[in-house]
């Protein structure tokens, strides 16, 4: 009867992986050979190995739980098909991630009943480790934490001796710079860290408070070992170069940092049980938490089985919760299959081609390095720096993107330029009238930056199909109705920055700039499409 209990368990995850496969193939390819390829995400290799264990070390209890089908699965499968369309057509690839995750709850909902989802609970949380945050997400919550790591780290150096300054992420020893991350990137260890903890937590048996003591200390011990590294890495460099940074050395301190950290959890879990123990209190015995698990015993099978021995197998397949968890996967694999959702970007002029000379204005044109056009994916993209006499240079940035599906999507320098060691002040929107008559306007993302005594102005906005937006919620809102009803989602950032000079005031200055882009909003219209349409 057992082997009958699990050939149907097999039989029902094997259909159900197949079909969930077919689906979400794309996204966990663009996952696997994008996102985890990322040296900030390649700990997730390691995860389906520890899923692989929690789920083993479950299975009896798995097995002993009765199966009890809900329809409460069908709470949180519709919504998961609805993240589905919106990660595709809007090009948030986190949506397309969290749909197969709650699809895959959902179907054991519908199929097994919330008991046996609480037996599953922690493996089902440890999988969500599996997806890299959303980009604009990430940065918002780990900015901070880099900048106290950097600073740490140069207070460690200057402890030390030797001469450090920084400006942002940057730490400059006056015989070089390190660059503590990418200035589009979160803090490294955090979360591998964080997940750490949670697993040494998981496994170590005391109250609660505890165990969040030991999951969330993570979080500081994360930006001290950072700030460790840092310092090694500037106490080394005069002796090693760049390889002090790179290479060997940096792989290697990197799981010094995972060994430091793991000695510095086991620890606290000492001093812990020093305080109020209690009996029990200590870590799972591996083989004692497996053999636990009540097994299932011959004469309670059927109270258990999905549907009784005197069924044949193939009535098994006609229950409702199969038919319409089957019925559920197919429609969205045949509407995604057979309607066309192909883009149709209209054809425009490339924006690499943007002219030197505008008005009274002569520009030159800058390239990024191939570093930063690989992290931000776009089709097309202009930088220029204008200037006329008598006047400070503006800087004009356009990325274009023919597409924001799959992945790629608009950077704002919200999120990238702090890291560069920018700091935004008075930041807020800004409507600017483009006539003398005030017949018409725009409105922008207005900052005033500031590093080493040095301010910039800056106007930014994001020109979605004839939409002027300033918010990266917008966008993903407005791409997946665009990519549904005029099967677009171009668009362009535009960035103009100009530098607040120590002679003049910040109303030269925004004068300045709003003359400029009088002057330059004609020529955009002529490179980025502006008006939506098929």
């Amino acid at each position: 009867m057992l082997s009958i209990l699990k050939s149907r368990t097999v039989w029902l995850v094997t259909i159900f992986m197949m079909l969930l496969a077919v689906l979400y193939y794309p996204s966990y390819d663009w996952l696997i050979s994008n996102d985890w390829a990322r040296e900030d995400y390649n700990y997730c290799y390691l995860i389906p190995f520890v899923l692989v264990y929690l789920i083993w070390e479950k299975r009896n209890q798995w097995f002993n739980e009765p199966s009890i089908p809900s329809r409460g699965g069908l709470l949180v499968m519709l919504p998961a098909i609805l993240l589905f369309w919106f990660g595709e057509l809007a090009g948030e690839i986190f949506s397309s991630y969290i749909s197969s995750w709650l699809l895959i709850v959902g179907l054991l909902w519908l199929h097994t009943g919330w008991h046996k989802i609480r037996v599953m609970a922690f493996p089902l949380f440890v999988s969500l480790f599996l997806f890299p945050l959303p980009h604009f997400i990430n940065t918002k919550l780990t900015f901070n934490l880099k900048l106290i790591s950097s600073e740490i780290g140069v207070k460690m150096i200057q402890l030390l001796g030797m001469s450090a300054y920084r400006e942002g992420n940057i730490i400059d020893l006056g015989f070089t710079q390190l660059q503590v991350v990418d200035a589009c990137s979160g803090l490294r260890y955090l979360i591998p860290l964080f997940l750490m903890g949670v697993l040494v937590a998981y496994f170590y048996r005391a109250a609660l408070w505890k165990r969040l003591i030991i999951a969330f200390s993570t979080i500081p011990l994360s930006i001290i070992t950072n700030s460790l590294r840092i310092s090694l890495t500037a106490i080394l460099y005069p002796f090693l170069g760049p390889a002090a940074a790179e290479g060997f050395f940096h792989d290697f301190s990197g799981w010094a940092i995972f060994m430091i950290s793991l000695a510095v959890l086991l620890a606290e879990i000492w001093v812990l049980r020093k305080i109020l123990p209690r009996p029990g209190e200590g870590f799972i015995r591996m083989k004692k938490a497996a053999d636990s698990n009540e097994k299932v015993e011959p004469e309670n099978l059927e109270k258990h089985d999905l549907v009784p021995e005197t069924k044949k197998a193939g009535i098994f397949f006609a229950q409702p919760q199969f038919i319409v968890g089957v019925a559920i996967l197919v429609a969205t694999i045949a509407l995604h299959s057979f309607i066309d959702f192909r883009e149709k970007p209209p054809i425009s002029r490339p924006v690499s081609r943007f002219p030197l000379v505008v008005g009274e204005w002569e520009g030159k044109r800058q390239f990024l390095d191939q570093q930063f056009i690989d992290v931000l994916q776009f089709s097309d993209y202009t930088s220029i720096d204008y200037a006329k006499q008598g006047s400070p240079p503006v800087n004009i940035y356009v990325a274009y993107y023919e597409s924001q599906r799959k992945g790629r999507s608009i950077h704002s320098p919200e999120t990238c330029l702090p890291g560069s060691g920018w700091i935004f002040n008075q930041a807020g929107t800004m409507t600017i009238p483009l006539s003398g008559k005030n017949s018409s306007s725009i409105t922008v993302m207005r900052a005033i930056m500031e590093k080493s005594g040095s301010r910039q102005l800056v106007y930014f906005w994001f020109n979605q199909r004839g939409r002027i937006l300033t918010n990266a919620y917008q966008m993903k809102i407005y791409n997946f109705w665009d990519a549904l009803v005029k099967k677009r989602t171009d668009g362009a950032l535009i960035r103009i920055i100009t530098p607040v000079t120590s002679a003049e005031k910040i109303e030269d200055a925004e004068k300045r700039l709003q003359s400029f882009m009088r002057d330059i909003m004609p020529l955009l219209n002529e490179y980025i499409p502006t008006m939506p349409g098929n």
